[in-house]
């Protein structure tokens, strides 16, 4: 019995609406912690919590799912920690839903030339050496009792030739395979990672290898990597078509606004990305004209709000100006404001996305999104 039919009780996906004029398409995710409306876009809170925000601010924007990082858990405060403590959700007391990364793009990242088939090698903070695993990373999230998982995988890099591509790819499987054997919790539920890099073939060998298995959603990873925009569309262009209709499709680790419109498009329900909330730390600030980097000496007398269309609580109570004060005077609140509005932009991108799908206008949205988006970027 697939993983997929033994958690059938616990998450559900629910294919609502495919617009008429484009590919784009809105859904409901059911979950033990809450239901999740899609397109939606999925903060990533590392150490489990969003930096900058408390959990009652997230409610308070009704964010739906959040993201948090197997390996930096694992690290600190252990897994085993929170697992004592009642789970990640009681931990970071945040009563929706949470998924977790494997680890695998911190293979990527931090430990390339660790990897062999067993996983990979890390050194913990006490500078012991521990094994990143397809059973560990799995045991790890079955501690922190995430809502969804993620497979391990080794997410490659770019460019990578057609040989290391294959031999990849193929551990990959091998590594999904001991995944699914150590999961043990009908309650959460394993989304396999799509890899391939820029080869269609191989993209479609890792489509069909994983649908084979039954999975309750699909990942599309290996993007984002430094392969340019142009490469990402052609790729998820390529390969969110082949995904099943009836399960999640999620594109990991994307995160400008122009991206998110283009994934959308082309059949994507979920994504995620460190941009808003990194970006938002260090002042540069999302409109729907585009980005302002609050820093720059032009908001000294500005008082107008960060975007004059957002209603978040940043922009209905302070000034550009006073926003910039705070940077300049390294006050947390500078951090603590651009984040809430970053976030928040984000949030009504994904809401105003569905409701155009519901009304078959997503191309007129995606289109007039991107003309606004773009207007003033010279000048900024």
């Amino acid at each position: 019995m697939s993983i997929q039919e033994q958690n059938k009780d616990f998450f559900k996906f629910k294919l609502i609406h495919k617009d008429k004029n484009s590919n784009a398409r809105a859904g409901e995710i059911t979950t033990p912690h809450g239901i999740i409306k899609t397109p939606v876009f999925m903060p990533v809170g590392t150490h489990g919590t969003i930096k900058a925000l408390q959990t009652k601010e997230l409610l308070e924007m009704n964010i739906e799912i959040i993201l948090s990082n197997t390996y930096h858990l694992h690290l600190s405060p252990t897994s085993e920690l929170i697992k004592k403590a009642g789970g990640l959700h009681k931990f970071m007391g945040w009563p929706r839903p949470i998924l977790t990364d494997s680890g695998g793009f911190q293979v990527f990242s931090l430990q390339k030339k660790s990897i062999n088939e067993e996983g990979a090698a890390f050194l913990d903070q006490d500078g012991k050496n521990i094994m990143l695993s397809p059973e560990t990373s799995i045991n790890i999230q079955q501690n922190l009792g995430s809502d969804i998982m993620m497979a391990f995988d080794e997410c490659i890099p770019y460019p990578a030739t057609r040989n290391y591509v294959e031999q990849s790819i193929k551990r990959t499987h091998r590594w999904l395979d001991r995944c699914i054997a150590s999961w043990t919790n009908p309650q959460q539920s394993i989304f396999g990672i799509i890899q391939g890099s820029t080869y269609d073939d191989y993209r479609a060998l890792c489509v069909k290898e994983l649908t084979d298995r039954d999975l309750p959603g699909y990942a599309i990873g290996g993007v984002s990597v430094g392969e340019g925009p142009d490469l990402m569309e052609r790729i998820v262009s390529y390969t969110a078509p082949l995904m099943p209709t009836n399960r999640p499709r999620y594109v990991m680790g994307v995160g400008n606004p122009e991206d998110l419109v283009m994934i959308w498009d082309h059949g994507i329900d979920m994504s995620d990305c460190i941009i808003p909330t990194k970006f938002a730390r260090g002042g540069t600030l999302f409109t729907s004209r585009g980005k302002i980097r609050i820093k720059h000496r032009n908001y000294r007398r500005d008082f107008f709000p960060i975007d004059p269309n957002c209603n978040c609580y940043a922009c209905k109570n302070f000034t550009r100006a006073y926003i910039k004060h705070l940077f300049d005077s390294n006050e947390i609140l500078g951090a603590i404001l651009a984040t809430t509005h970053n976030i928040a932009f984000y949030k009504k991108m994904a809401e105003d996305a569905r409701e155009a799908i519901l009304s078959d206008r997503f191309v007129e949205f995606k289109r007039n999104f991107l003309e606004n988006y773009n207007k003033n970027q010279s000048e900024k």
